[in-house]
């Protein structure tokens, strides 16, 4: 919405018309020879009541009931026969040795978070926080499955998505998992700088609730901004289903 010329704009001049959106809507279409299905963090930790941070994300991820959501697009991946890859999140013991650290990396170092016993042996990972939600498991473990090397803080500089996917012949990708604000929009944002076409399903996330603010709600602004495109779990759920 365009202020009247020579006149201070209003907080309402600020947002856009719902009917007239401010911000052009990319025209992101899947096709299933070039897209992958990329799932972060999905792990007992983030979206278990089980999980160390289940205090600080429960309520949105009940809210967004993300975990019914995340079900539905690994089962409609499988059925459309696309590329599949997590990109999970493992602390080993060396890692709680760095010297310093952002608030929310702190937090899940103190918590023990994504907690596993080295880079070299299962011991003691299996239904741990670390591992990955149970009901996610036969869509993971099926031996089709991307498992990426893990990241450590929140992007995937760190570990080997993109070789994965381009190695696949992917440029087109439709991300989801945990958490909205932190791994999920920093994958977002160093996918789109290596050219991928990148649409985040917005049902498919969920965010921190802290008193300095919704982790979700500063995600959702982001993504509007950046994304190709912003779908919700139905959305990305009948384009597969056109495209096949």
């Amino acid at each position: 919405m365009n202020p009247v010329p020579g006149r201070t704009a209003s907080i309402s001049d600020r947002y856009a018309d719902p009917l007239d959106p401010a911000l052009p809507r990319p025209a992101m279409k899947i096709r299933l020879d070039r897209v992958a299905l990329v799932v972060i963090d999905p792990q007992i930790d983030f979206l278990s009541p089980e999980g160390v941070s289940w205090p600080v994300f429960g309520r949105s991820i009940t809210e967004l009931d993300t975990v019914k959501h995340l079900g539905q697009l690994f089962a409609a991946a499988k059925q459309a026969d696309i590329t599949v890859a997590v990109s999970p999140h493992y602390y080993y013991p060396c890692d709680h040795a760095w010297q310093f650290g952002g608030p929310l990396e702190q937090v899940m170092h103190n918590i023990r978070m994504f907690d596993r016993a080295g880079p070299l042996t299962l011991e003691g990972f299996e239904n741990s926080g670390a591992d990955f939600l149970p009901a996610f498991k036969p869509y993971i473990l099926d031996g089709r499955t991307i498992i990426a090397s893990p990241h450590k803080i929140y992007g995937p500089e760190s570990n080997d998505l993109a070789l994965q996917l381009r190695k696949r012949g992917v440029s087109q990708i439709i991300l989801a998992g945990m958490a909205a604000n932190l791994c999920v929009e920093s994958h977002l944002r160093e996918l789109l700088e290596q050219g991928f076409e990148v649409g985040v399903v917005r049902d498919a996330t969920a965010g921190p609730s802290v008193p300095e603010g919704d982790g979700y709600l500063a995600a959702l602004i982001n993504f509007r901004f950046i994304a190709n495109a912003l779908w919700t779990t139905e959305e990305v759920l009948a384009q597969l289903q056109q495209a096949r």
